[in-house]
């Protein structure tokens, strides 16, 4: 196996999960949190994620299939969970519930949602690691080859994550504040487009 035939592989992967757009998003989702605390969460999140992607590579649709699931729903139900997520940080409502729960031991952890699922693997992901190792007819090799370029595109999204916190102090409590704001919006744009392109699938639309 060439390694140039993998290329293709990191782009699609690469494109489809956009580290370097998630990284103010982890900002935004952790706002407040120590670098202890955000280190926890990265490592957690991608762990997760990878956990995810490497069961659907492995056996995607037999899972969706199994539980009578079709992707375009699956489309659909992240986007209007996505969607819920963005509406809390375009008004404030994490910092308002966390202000709320300051007295409980147990703080709102973004790392499995929507951190882990569905920013990293997201339905987007999810399918193309599906489409991806579908390619050489199942060839063990290439499959292994696939999951490791998978790997290799979540570190550097953890690189990226733990970069987060000097990214926070440079943008300071109001670049912040701005910075959450303008994510939230782009998160529901986000969202919505999930939920159309399910339902195009589904020819609803």
């Amino acid at each position: 196996m060439e390694f140039a035939t993998l290329i293709p592989v990191f782009v699609a992967l690469f494109v489809i999960i956009d580290p370097i757009g998630l990284a103010p998003l982890f900002v935004a989702l952790t706002r407040g949190m120590g670098v202890a605390e955000r280190r926890k969460i990265a490592l957690r999140a991608t762990l997760i994620a990878f956990a995810l992607l490497t069961l659907f590579g492995v056996a995607g649709e037999a899972v969706l299939n199994f539980l009578g699931i079709s992707m375009p729903a699956f489309r659909i139900a992240g986007g209007i969970l996505l969607f819920l997520t963005a509406l809390d940080m375009l008004f404030e409502r994490r910092s308002a519930r966390r202000q709320g729960q300051a007295d409980q031991p147990h703080k709102d952890d973004p790392s499995v949602f929507p951190l882990a699922t569905p920013l990293i693997a997201g339905p987007g992901a999810l399918a193309t690691m599906i489409l991806l190792t579908g390619q050489m007819d199942g060839d063990i090799t290439w499959v292994l080859a696939v999951h490791g370029v998978m790997a290799a595109v979540l570190i550097c999204i953890f690189s990226l994550f733990l970069l987060s916190t000097p990214l926070e102090r440079a943008l300071g409590p109001t670049g912040i504040n701005v910075v959450t704001r303008l994510l939230g919006m782009l998160l529901a744009a986000l969202s919505v487009q999930f939920v159309i392109d399910g339902m195009r699938d589904l020819q609803v639309l």
